[in-house]
């Protein structure tokens, strides 16, 4: 494999110069600066200044904790931002196109018919791993970006290291692993391959482990290259102010965090335990994130039944290989309670 990041950029997004905000102009923490430059209201309420565009204060803590340098971090309104911004980076409307991996996040889906790309599916394996034989035969001169989602969304399981390695050295597109739910799985992030692999790009997220899904702020993580091509593109100020503070604030917590998780990861193992006793659930999935996906009976029955008894889950049943499945997020241990209790009842 020959990857070259110049081979897949978009040739009008190649000549492009990024929009030079007023506080792209210097290198200051501003603390003795006079601002006359923004044309913004002078009188100080603590967001009246437009912020900091790389956001660096928070890219510098980010950088120290999973060990990477600040040139190696995108910063996004969310991940659907981040993922967005690839789509217009690297993929030309009604000529290229992308590989998902079905059951999988729905939002490649959506992105890619927002930005006029075929988007080929090739579903997972019977045991939900991704089909290599299938992708390479899916694969052709126009194909840029390979989505996997691991651990998987609605699934739940991670998917073998040995696969991801074998297309990431037989795809000369980019790999994008989407790690939104590794802060709940045993496995290792593949932040720490990207020196590995130059076509290795990694979306994380302050939604669910941090706790932080209100504020919308998503993470790429690849090379200095692919990020400078990012930054081209992205609006100069994605990232508020007020999310930038708040979201500094919750990555210092790292004990909080950890314990979050540690209590989410006790009850999810609390959860499956009490699923084996609902005489209707047939099968419960390994699951290495903060949901558990289970086989049931009827999963459109048992749905809107949980519905009329105040419990919102989610049914993937329209999902490929997910016929008559229930997707339950693990909540608080009064939340699980509630679920359990409700499910004993229909199970009655």
């Amino acid at each position: 494999m020959s990857f070259n990041l110049d081979n897949i950029t978009r040739e009008n997004v190649k000549g492009l110069s990024p929009y030079s905000s007023a506080r792209d102009e210097y290198v200051s923490d501003g603390s003795t600066m006079v601002f006359l430059d923004a044309n913004e209201n002078p009188f100080e309420n603590g967001v009246n200044r437009y912020p900091d565009p790389q956001q660096r204060g928070l890219k510098a803590i980010l950088a120290e904790q999973k060990e990477i340098k600040e040139e190696n971090i995108l910063l996004g309104n969310g991940s659907d931002e981040v993922l967005d911004l690839l789509f217009r980076a690297f993929c030309e409307p009604k000529q290229d196109n992308i590989i998902t991996l079905p059951p999988t996040y729905g939002m490649y889906k959506v992105l890619s018919g927002i930005n006029l790309v075929e988007n080929r599916e090739v579903l997972l394996t019977d045991d939900f791993q991704p089909n290599v034989e299938g992708i390479l035969n899916t694969i052709d001169s126009n194909t840029k970006l390979l989505f996997i989602c691991s651990p998987n969304n609605p699934t739940g399981n991670s998917f073998s290291t040995s696969i991801i390695e074998e297309l990431l050295t037989s795809f000369n597109g980019l790999v994008i692993i989407d790690e939104a739910y590794i802060d709940f799985s045993s496995e290792e992030s593949w932040i720490s391959r990207l020196s590995d692999y130059p076509n290795l790009i990694v979306t994380q997220t302050l939604s669910k482990a941090y706790g932080m899904a209100g504020i919308r702020l998503g993470l790429c993580l690849a090379s200095a290259d692919i990020i400078a091509v990012l930054n081209k593109i992205k609006p100069p100020y994605n990232v508020n102010q007020l999310t930038q503070d708040k979201a500094i604030e919750r990555v210092l917590d790292i004990k909080g965090v950890k314990e979050e998780v540690a209590k989410i990861l006790t009850e999810r193992s609390n959860l499956i335990e009490a699923l084996k006793a609902v005489s209707f659930v047939e099968t419960i999935y390994p699951t290495d994130a903060n949901f558990i996906l289970a086989k049931v009976d009827d999963a459109t029955l048992r749905y809107n039944q949980l519905l009329e008894k105040g419990v919102v889950v989610r049914n993937r049943t329209t999902q490929p290989l997910c016929e008559n499945t229930l997707r339950f997020t693990v909540g608080t241990q009064k939340e699980n309670e509630s679920l359990i209790n409700a499910l004993k009842r229909l199970s009655n």
